[in-house]
């Protein structure tokens, strides 16, 4: 995988881009037929990158068309799935040739830091797809257990057009955590990219279509929310709909599938995620690290970040005091300037309710022991509160910024109950040197993915999703995701 360059080489490569700016339809660039456009802004600067086709419901019916079209005719659902792998493991390797400039536009669309754009984000991508297309040829149907007068096969086929709505907050690796599974099932997919971040959904597209995924298969139709996303939502040709993002608009999914077709919905909402340190951890800068990671990377603009440190009196100073420590190790700042960790927030308007978050704290009275300040453009510092109670508006609601809210606790009962005190349930991080607590702590603590002494999600080969109103209906990643593309048929032969 490709190496850091060095700053100049990444604004070099910004200058020289070609950005896309059109949906790609059945294989084909296409304005929208209204002419109207957005503009697609670096948030770092303020800088307009490239006006887009503001698509509607238009669009969307000329992209679920082209795939229902593609659908029927069996161009990639029929497909052996040895040319399927074959087809995705050439898009990987056109994914990979050009990581460098997907990692730039990634970081240009979105704020990201480009080192996380290129040392993270887009190999996983790749990493995801190769994984997803060695699947393919490896997972086996069913013979039903009858009698000798029957033979009934369960065979899984895959499930129709797909759409995909994605988050602005990872665009390319949850783009690659759905179009993996989606694709290798054999769906013809209609992607939705957030509207903040729309670049890499089209330009990766194109790069599927010249690996020699059939026009028709991969359709991106950029927009806002009610022109695009939700008439996706209403299609009544789209068979399911996987949604990454709020849990208010998860629920809208949710009732355009009522109130259409009884589409098939997966959501991977919001999530308001504990870190529990026990006091009988041995090594504290680990722990440290491990949490300064968990609240702050992609600037806390993540949906498993670890909001809430949940840490027991005995070591709670001597922790606080390693963790300001780390933070010297974040920096701030261009990024496209690689020796920068933390960069811009995606929009000002989230900067804003970021910043709200701040002065709630100041107005609740909490004890800021770091940052809780604002830079020039939209930058937020890393900010600690300690003394957070349940009840504050800190502790419960999802802030989607570089904000840790701090709670301490005396018991493991009570670090449980605190844990478990929010509507959500997506990750939970648990840190002890007592396999007893460690069981007892990810049994208990109700959410998809508990880490015990580390901060992540589990890789490729595992589930990924929530609990309670973090999660509905399947996970991302795994064996497991490719369930939610197919259908399951019983073929029931008489053979009396």
């Amino acid at each position: 995988m490709a190496d850091l360059l060095s700053r100049a080489n990444y604004a070099a490569l910004a200058e020289g881009l070609a950005l896309p700016h059109q949906a790609f339809i059945d294989g084909t660039w296409r304005a929208a037929a209204s002419g109207a456009t957005f503009e697609t802004v670096n948030p770092a600067t303020g800088q307009v990158l490239a006006r887009i086709s503001a698509c509607d419901a238009r669009e969307v019916d000329l992209a679920v068309a082209a795939a229902q079209a593609a659908f029927d005719d069996g161009r990639w659902s029929r497909l052996a799935p040895g040319d399927r792998k074959r087809i995705l493991l050439a898009f990987a390797d056109r994914l990979e040739a050009h990581a460098h400039e997907l990692a730039v536009m990634e970081s240009l669309d979105s704020g990201k830091p480009v080192r996380e754009c290129q040392l993270v984000d887009v190999p996983e991508a790749i990493h995801t797809i190769r994984w997803h297309a060695e699947l393919i040829d490896k997972v086996y149907d069913s013979v039903a257990p009858t009698g000798p007068g029957a033979v009934a096969l369960v065979v899984r086929e895959p499930v129709g057009v797909v759409g995909l709505v994605l988050p602005w907050n990872f665009p390319l690796l949850m783009l690659a955590w759905k179009i993996g599974p989606a694709l290798a099932a054999g769906c013809p997919i209609v992607v939705k990219p957030a509207q903040e971040t729309t670049l890499t959904a089209l330009r990766v597209a194109q790069l599927a279509f010249e690996a020699g995924v059939p026009a028709g298969v991969f359709n991106v139709v950029p927009g806002g929310g009610a022109a695009v996303g939700e008439p996706i939502g209403r299609h009544m040709d789209v068979a399911m709909v996987s949604f990454t993002g709020s849990t208010a608009t998860g629920r809208r999914f949710l009732a355009y599938a009522a109130e259409s077709n009884l589409k098939q919905v997966v959501l991977e909402c919001g999530g308001k995620n504990p870190a529990v340190v026990m006091n009988d951890v041995a090594d504290l800068d680990a722990v440290a690290a491990h949490v300064v990671n968990g609240a702050f990377w992609n600037m806390g603009e993540n949906c498993s970040a670890s909001s809430r440190l949940i840490v027991h009196a005995d070591v709670k100073d001597a922790l606080l005091g390693k963790i300001k420590g780390q933070l010297a190790d974040w920096a701030m700042g261009d990024p496209l300037d690689p020796d920068n960790r933390l960069g811009s927030l995606i929009s000002k308007a989230h900067f804003d309710k970021v910043a709200g978050y701040l002065d709630a704290a100041r107005a609740e009275g909490l004890d800021v022991l770091a940052g809780g300040g604002v830079r020039e453009g939209i930058y937020v510092e890393p900010t600690l509160l300690d003394g957070v109670p349940p009840q504050s508006r800190l502790f419960q609601e999802e802030v989607f910024g570089p904000v840790l809210a701090i709670t301490t606790f005396e018991t493991i009962d009570e670090a449980i109950a605190l844990a478990n005190d929010t509507v959500y349930g997506l990750a939970a991080c648990v840190y002890t040197d007592n396999v007893r607590n460690a069981l007892r702590l990810a049994r208990e603590i109700r959410a998809g993915v508990v880490t015990v002494n580390c901060y992540g999600e589990g890789d490729i080969t595992t589930p990924f999703g929530g609990f309670k109103q973090s999660g509905f209906g399947g996970r991302d990643k795994s064996a497991w995701a490719h369930d939610q593309y197919t259908e399951i048929k019983t073929i029931w032969i008489d053979a009396a």
